[in-house]
């Protein structure tokens, strides 16, 4: 396929490319949006329960320095005191992380779902080529990733910067009032710009989602001649069916003329259409059709049954509407019930004849189809 390997990939991923690349865990994902949705949450926290959090570490230090002279002296109190802060530093901090885990762990599912798949976890050499990596420095997404780290700079400082503007004057005012309503408030300002700043990524997310999964469908694109065989592999190769449904042709048509010796009469066009039926006596069921064809294959069938004795009845209209009415091994209709027992009438008189040295009967000639069966 040297001719092919130029080709663009304009066509749109198949359903089964997309989900190979899933099973090699190639999903859009945005690391924008997961920084989002951590910071969000975890500003969120602090901005809702960062004064509980706060009052909890508070006392966790606290304890350890309320010591009695006694327990001053005594070996045992700094371990006991050391368990006790750890413990109460666990009920603050561990929910908090909790959360935050959670939340991380939701954000990576908003963008490709969640995935789980083994192949991610095997190692791949070629990511150690430092070309491939040169390639993802200067190529697109290179470019996108350098736009994106300018823009986080210009944004962040620029917000940053007026938020300090904003509460700078607020801020040199805390020295004059106490120290734990000046911490309290100096903490609330602290968690309020904390809140606004992580609020800004939202503008990185609404640009870099689209991209993501625009720049997913353009790696997964492919070219008319992947689509053409991939196509292949899933439908097959059309030589080779067309190869199988040839030999499945001569073997049923060969099955076909098989049954032409055991036919009880040949209708026939005369020369363009050739209708074999066979008649069980002692069954209960119509007349069926054992083999028909029209040109060279009638011609064939003209033949073998000359060569089996095999009675030929010359009746054109009965010999198409036969054909094109009745599939084979299928009973003839039953509207054309009576045309056939005329044959067959004949056919059976003429085996008389011959066995009992009789004379001849004379073929039918008016051999009546009904309108709805005539081609």
């Amino acid at each position: 396929m040297a001719e092919d390997s130029g080709q663009d990939k304009t066509e749109a991923p198949t359903g089964k490319r997309l989900s190979e690349s899933r099973k090699k865990g190639q999903l859009p994902r945005s690391k924008e949006l997961n920084t989002f949705v951590t910071l969000i949450t975890s500003s969120a926290l602090f901005y809702y329960f960062g004064q509980s959090m706060g009052q909890g570490l508070l006392e966790m230090m606290r304890h350890p320095l309320q010591l009695s002279r006694e327990a001053v002296f005594d070996p045992a109190t700094p371990l006991i005191y050391l368990k006790a802060a750890f413990a109460e530093g666990v009920w603050v901090i561990v929910p908090f992380l909790a959360v935050l885990v959670v939340a991380d762990l939701l954000a990576a599912t908003l963008l490709g779902g969640w995935n789980f798949t083994s192949e991610a976890f095997e190692p791949k050499f070629s990511k150690l080529n430092p070309l491939t990596g040169m390639k993802k420095i200067i190529g697109i997404q290179g470019v996108v990733e350098l736009i994106k780290a300018i823009l986080k700079v210009l944004l962040v400082s620029s917000v940053a910067w007026n938020l300090f503007k904003l509460y700078f004057d607020e801020l040199m005012g805390l020295s004059r009032v106490p120290v734990d309503q000046g911490i309290s408030h100096a903490g609330d300002i602290i968690v309020f710009c904390l809140l606004i700043l992580s609020a800004t990524f939202l503008l990185l997310v609404m640009l870099d989602v689209p991209y993501q999964l625009w720049n997913h469908q353009r790696q997964l694109k492919m070219t008319k001649q992947e689509v053409k065989d991939e196509a292949k592999e899933q439908e097959g190769n059309p030589e080779v069916k067309g190869k199988i449904r040839q030999m499945q042709m001569q073997a049923a048509q060969r099955r076909m003329m098989e049954a032409v010796p055991k036919a009880d009469v040949i209708v026939t066009n005369p020369t363009h259409f050739a209708v074999a039926l066979k008649y069980d006596h002692s069954g209960s069921g119509a007349p069926v059709l054992v083999a028909k064809g029209t040109d060279l294959v009638a011609a064939q069938i003209r033949q073998l049954a000359l060569a089996s004795k095999v009675p030929l009845v010359a009746a054109p209209s009965l010999a198409r509407a036969l054909y094109y009415s009745t599939e084979l091994n299928q009973e003839i209709p039953r509207g054309l019930f009576l045309a056939v027992a005329q044959v067959l009438a004949y056919v059976f008189q003429l085996r008389a004849s011959t066995q009992y040295g009789w004379n001849k009967p004379v073929p039918p000639s008016d051999v009546s189809v009904p309108d709805d069966f005539k081609q």
